[in-house]
């Protein structure tokens, strides 16, 4: 009997010891499946809108707002390190959200005044290509106008005698040099008198050697460009007859352009030649360029009473096209501070902060303390030093991707 208890008591405990083991086991591996999920939450992508940054999806389209397409945003772990609180976007990321940066400078914060201008071509890189002999043209080879053209390109092929008979000169002075061998003429000096005249009446080098090799003339000339630029006016039509010295084409270079505005004449005296002024664009998404006043026209307009001014500014990306509007600040006062552009402060209830970029190409959010500002810039009075690059376009999608990330609480510890 005693036997039968003991052996009772060997099987209980062993299936309570087989409980317990079970038991943790399975609290072992439902605490690591909400792990595994998190992992896999954290890996997620939300798509987003340039535009609209409040807008998170979790598959592509267009944005709901302005019916742009959405941008994809990558949730990876190594996106957000809030212990330093920096943030990372791609390449990609950077192109599509139209992400633009400034570096922080002095810049004149004084009072401005703002007017409204159109942008226009430069005048002065205007160029205009002209018919250098008579004649027929057969075929043109730059037809549309806001094409681009370069020095060398065919412009047109034109019939003309009196190319030919120049040509025919050059050619026999070649001859008389390899065949009659006469003492008393300067071949040489014939020779290069023909090849001048061809040079003269728009032939390049290559095509006077081409000619020499050949030995023969050719019923129609190919004009080649001497100008470089966009094509802004083509003056004649296949079939015309065109006169020495009458316009073919005329360019105009988009690289670099003016903006013109008018001024009251009681405010004329306030603004000079060479004045620094910021311009802005509203079709490129208020972007800001620094340009250089080049002209105030001395003469009143006699209809309205105004006064023109123009503004030389530079168009490196051919971003801005003629025909745009334009905003023109000029400062009255001479107040210079270190500041940011306007498009670059962020203001919520903790105040004003901006976006910076590091060295190592990541963003982090910085408070500052703004000071009195006028139309473009913000007067910084501590928060950033000079040389520090701060976002001026886009500040709106990386701080919604922050917030979304971490939450709103994320930039509470933030000092100036």
């Amino acid at each position: 009997m005693i036997n039968i208890k003991k052996r009772f008591w060997v099987l209980s405990a062993a299936a309570l010891l087989s409980f317990m083991i079970l038991t943790a086991v399975l609290f072992t591996a439902c605490t690591q499946k909400p792990k595994a999920t998190a992992a896999k939450a954290i890996s997620k992508a939300y798509y987003t809108c340039s535009m609209h940054p409040q807008i998170h999806e979790d598959h592509p389209g267009n944005c709901p707002i302005c019916g742009m397409k959405l941008i994809k945003v990558e949730m990876s772990g190594n996106g957000m390190d809030m212990s330093e609180n920096k943030i990372r976007l791609t390449a990609t990321q950077i192109q599509l959200a139209g992400i633009r940066t400034d570096t922080v400078k002095e810049e004149n914060v004084g009072s401005e005044k703002t007017l409204t201008g159109t942008v226009t071509t430069d005048d002065n890189k205007s160029e205009e290509l002209s018919a250098r002999i008579p004649g027929r043209v057969q075929q043109l080879f730059v037809r549309t106008t806001g094409e681009k053209i370069a020095m060398g390109q065919p412009v047109y092929s034109i019939y003309s005698e009196d190319l030919q008979e120049a040509e025919k000169e050059y050619l026999l002075a070649r001859q008389q040099e390899k065949i009659l061998h006469n003492p008393d003429v300067d071949y040489q000096q014939l020779i290069s008198a023909a090849e001048n005249k061809l040079q003269l009446w728009g032939l390049f080098p290559a095509q006077i050697r081409n000619i020499a090799a050949s030995g023969k003339v050719s019923a129609t000339t190919t004009i080649l460009s001497k100008v470089d630029g966009t094509v802004s006016e083509i003056l004649v039509h296949e079939g015309d007859y065109v006169t020495e010295g009458m316009s073919v084409l005329k360019t105009q270079a988009l690289n670099s352009l003016w903006v013109e505005a008018q001024l009251y004449a009681s405010e004329t005296n306030s603004y000079k030649e060479n004045d620094r002024v910021s311009v802005s664009f509203p079709d490129l998404g208020g972007q800001i360029i620094n340009g250089k006043v080049e002209f105030i026209n001395p003469e009143l307009s006699n209809a309205s009473k105004v006064n023109l001014i123009r503004i030389s500014i530079t168009n490196p990306q051919g971003l801005i096209r003629p025909g745009m509007l334009a905003y023109i600040s000029i400062g009255n006062g001479s107040s210079r501070a270190l500041a940011v552009p306007v498009s670059a402060i962020l203001i919520d209830g903790k105040g004003s902060q901006v976006w910076v970029k590091n060295p190592d190409g990541s963003f982090s959010s910085r408070m500052i303390k703004p000071g009195n500002s006028n139309q473009s810039y913000v007067p910084v009075l501590s928060g950033l030093n000079a040389g520090d690059i701060v976002v001026t376009n886009g500040a709106y999608l990386i701080n919604s991707e922050a917030i979304f990330k971490n939450g709103g609480d994320n930039m509470a510890d933030m000092k100036m």
